[in-house]
């Protein structure tokens, strides 16, 4: 069955392009997952630092796999000094296709 997500990520001001690009690269890798069926970015047309990803996981295995690889933990490392707060994630149930 299966996983679909929701994450909310925001850049400290004027740190908005430095974290789009470490986003585009955490996309690029994440797509290459076997279990990642969907891993969209987006970024808010009215606030430039806030970013939200669209994700759909095969399985729950699928994405606990996905938070133990290493380009997660590049992100991590990376972005800690950018990142405004937590990335918000949101567990959600499609409801229309």
């Amino acid at each position: 069955m299966s996983l679909y997500l929701t994450a909310i990520i925001k850049a400290k001001p004027g740190q908005a392009e430095r974290m789009k690009s470490l986003l585009l690269e955490l996309t690029t890798a994440s797509r290459e997952e076997e279990a990642c069926l969907q891993y969209d970015l987006h970024q808010s047309a009215t606030a430039a630092e806030l970013f939200i990803f669209h994700e759909e996981w095969a399985d729950r295995e699928g994405f606990d796999l996905h938070n133990s690889q290493a380009h997660i933990a590049k992100f991590i490392k990376a972005s800690q000094d950018i990142i405004d707060g937590q990335v918000l994630l949101h567990q959600t149930e499609k409801i229309s296709s």
